[in-house]
């Protein structure tokens, strides 16, 4: 970019490369992915990610994280600061243990706690002052607010780069916590919510003290129940047009309930759900001539894959275990990217916000004398 001003000429060059941390926690409570990566920009962005790990959580902290929707907003500022310092403490290892010299700066998402969009309200705890001070580091981070604010839904936030990074593919899906997917349509990105996943087949899976059910095989031995995959397909969020978006919430109030009044084996909600959750995919993936990028940690649920592909007319491909693993870190990763360079990271014709924007939060650490 050039500026002429009497005579002298100056040159703005927009930052094109970086190196960063990137991290992401899901609804699903895996852990924390944790990526190191290079973006460049030249006509198109690409990307190198060079080290990458998932740190699961304790017990306890997958006990507090469980349980947020049910805290006070007291609580829930106290359990913000120690999550920021759990974070902080966590980077640090990694820093350390791949022995990263460069960082530009950290991408953080956080953790939901709550998302209500419809009432003006998401939080995401780990977005704490005190992250990128004892990191001694520049974290972008708390992407949702700014939409909500503008009155989006705040999710999904990866469609953005599902079109910078993956764009030769016609739908890109995830399969963590909610199945989300995004697309074109009309020159437009379109993306939202299709139904909750891991969040609630590892909710019955844990009542056998499992984290996930391996391969889908519980499933897989279990017998579908017609009359409950009917009435799942029948929720009212499913007949809503996008933009649209899920949380906890919804499932705590619409999906337990139902289910659990059924009194079925977990084997057969576990296979039961799979079914629903296939059935609403498909009603997507519905063209034969289309590829659909599958990644998140559902892909690990065979039965659940073959499902898909069963039910689906498009392509299904899975891309290698890096991508499949930490895809919405790197794409949290690039929203901070474009957030610091103030170009366009959110948009409205995916959220349904009044605009497209830059969204998110820059925080500097605190110099003391």
């Amino acid at each position: 970019m050039v500026f002429s001003i009497s005579n002298i000429i100056f040159t703005y060059m927009i930052k094109s490369n970086f190196k960063i941390l990137a991290l992401m926690s899901g609804t699903s409570l895996d852990g924390i992915d944790i990526i190191y990566v290079s973006f460049s920009f030249n006509e198109s962005w690409s990307f190198e990610i060079h080290n990458s790990e998932t740190i699961t959580y304790t017990a306890e902290w997958k006990s507090i994280l469980t349980n947020l929707v049910n805290k006070s907003m007291k609580q829930l500022k106290s359990i913000d600061l120690n999550y920021s310092e759990f974070l902080a403490s966590t980077i640090s290892n990694f820093v350390v243990d791949h022995n990263i010299q460069d960082i530009d700066f950290i991408a953080s998402h956080g953790h939901t706690a709550l998302h209500q969009p419809e009432l003006g309200l998401t939080y995401q705890i780990g977005n704490h002052q005190i992250l990128a001070d004892l990191l001694n580091q520049k974290v972008i981070c708390d992407f949702r607010v700014q939409d909500v604010k503008l009155g989006g839904q705040g999710a999904p936030l990866v469609p953005i780069g599902d079109q910078l990074l993956f764009g030769s593919y016609h739908y890109c899906l995830n399969l963590g916590g909610f199945a989300n997917i995004s697309f074109e349509k009309n020159k437009e990105r379109i993306a939202f919510d299709i139904c909750p996943v891991n969040i609630v087949l590892n909710h019955y899976v844990s009542q056998l003290d499992l984290e996930y059910d391996d391969k889908g095989q519980l499933a897989s031995n279990g017998t579908v129940n017609e009359d409950l995959v009917d009435q799942l397909n029948a929720l009212h969020f499913y007949q809503e047009k996008p933009p649209k978006s899920l949380g906890l919430e919804w499932v705590d109030l619409h999906i337990f309930p139902l289910i659990d009044a059924f009194k079925l084996t977990i084997e057969d909600v576990l296979r039961s759900y799979v079914e629903h959750v296939a059935i609403q995919i498909s009603k997507i993936t519905s063209h034969e001539k289309h590829t659909v990028l599958v990644t998140g940690g559902g892909v690990y649920n065979d039965f659940l894959m073959r499902r898909i592909a069963y039910f689906s007319k498009s392509k299904i491909v899975i891309p290698n275990n890096q991508i499949v693993e930490y895809k919405e870190a790197l794409i949290f990763g690039l929203l901070g990217v474009l957030k610091y360079r103030n170009e366009i990271n959110c948009l409205k014709s995916v959220t349904g916000a009044k605009r497209d924007h830059s969204s998110g939060k820059i925080l500097v650490p605190k110099i003391e004398n």
